[in-house]
């Protein structure tokens, strides 16, 4: 068997508090072949210095400036030297042996992206929202996870630990072969973050890469370290990210998709308003004036993108209904209750 060597890589802005909490778990990871690569924002409390000090094995790459969490990773990654390169949040939590499933899952060659599956750390014994066991989308491209639909969580009993293809592998623990990672061209950094996991699992299955949960792997995420979900800068970025790759990669009936995204986000932000919420309303509102002036260069990459990406994506990752519906109307609040196309038995 191949000992795959990982390079776990790790960006950081002024967050010392969670490298101190966090990093030292990664720090014991028992495996053969693994490098930490810290991609330093320009951090200005400390963070590079006590990373030296502290945990001198992992190395610190010391960029100058907040290139975000797409620039931040992209960098970084150019020096790395593993062949699976595993980009982690910097509130993550991991176990020794956490990398000893995943190196055998990427025995597979058709294995292109992984995520192990994430609990939660302040509710050890339930999902965690970025990624659960694995994530999927909806037609109109809205992710969620096994594990997590809309913003309830499902206690972890074992009724997702099938190793299976899912749509999206999750930002917080993301694995993705190399040579594959550089050859899609990194995250896209207009993403600036949020979103960009999914757009790159997006552009890997169109050049016929599988994307995997592997769920003998557990790390345990905080969450909202770096931008909490109650912020109205986390509602931007979802918002535009989601025209941003929607219009990249829908297939067919682009128009009308976006038409429908459209009015569904003006609906939440009438919502927001009604909340009591107006900075919300006006983050939905930023968000797509900012997606209609990038929207030249977006659709130059879709047309890229049809050019060289001839696969069309696995429709039995994609809920042909509506996940805000099925949620808020049907009541349906577990992944199993949703109906979910049966996964193809050799993908």
């Amino acid at each position: 068997m191949i000992t795959h060597t990982f390079s776990i890589i790790i960006v950081t802005w002024n967050a010392l508090p969670l490298l101190k909490r966090y990093l030292p778990s990664v720090a014991k990871t028992n495996y053969p072949a693994w490098e930490v690569l810290i991609a330093d924002n320009g951090s200005t409390d400390g963070s590079a210095e006590w990373v030296e000090e502290h945990i001198p094995e992992c190395r610190v790459i010391r960029l100058g400036q907040n290139y975000g969490y797409c620039g931040g990773n992209n960098r970084c990654a150019e020096k790395a030297t593993g062949d699976i390169l595993l980009f982690l949040n910097n509130d993550v939590e991991v176990s020794e042996n956490w990398l000893d499933s995943l190196n055998v899952l990427f025995q597979d060659p058709k294995v292109a992206v992984a995520q192990p599956k994430l609990r939660s750390v302040t509710r050890p014994a339930e999902f965690e929202y970025a990624g659960g066991s694995g994530g999927f989308i909806d037609r109109l491209g809205y992710p969620f996870c096994r594990g997590r639909i809309m913003d309830h969580l499902e206690p972890d009993i074992g009724q997702y630990d099938d190793q299976r293809p899912i749509f999206w592998a999750s930002g917080a623990a993301f694995a993705i072969r190399r040579d594959l990672f550089f050859r899609e061209g990194g995250f896209d950094e207009d993403f600036e973050f949020h979103m960009e996991e999914i757009d790159l699992c997006w552009q890997v299955q169109r050049s016929g890469g599988i994307i995997t949960v592997e769920p003998k792997s557990v790390v345990w995420h905080y969450g909202g370290g770096s931008l909490p979900a109650q912020n109205p800068r986390k509602i931007y970025y979802n918002f535009r990210n989601s025209l941003i790759m929607l219009t990249k990669h829908v297939e067919k009936r682009l128009i009308w998709t976006i038409f429908q995204r459209l009015v569904l986000d003006g609906l939440a932000g009438i919502r927001f308003l009604a909340d009591g919420k107006p900075a919300f309303t006006i983050a939905i509102i930023r968000a797509h004036f900012h997606y209609y002036a990038m929207l030249r260069s977006t659709l130059r990459k879709r047309a890229n993108l049809k050019k060289t990406h001839l696969f069309r994506t696995d429709p039995t990752l994609i809920l042909p209904h509506l996940i805000p519906f099925e949620y808020h109307l049907k009541g349906k609040k577990r992944f199993s209750d949703l109906s979910m196309p049966p996964p193809r038995e050799n993908p």
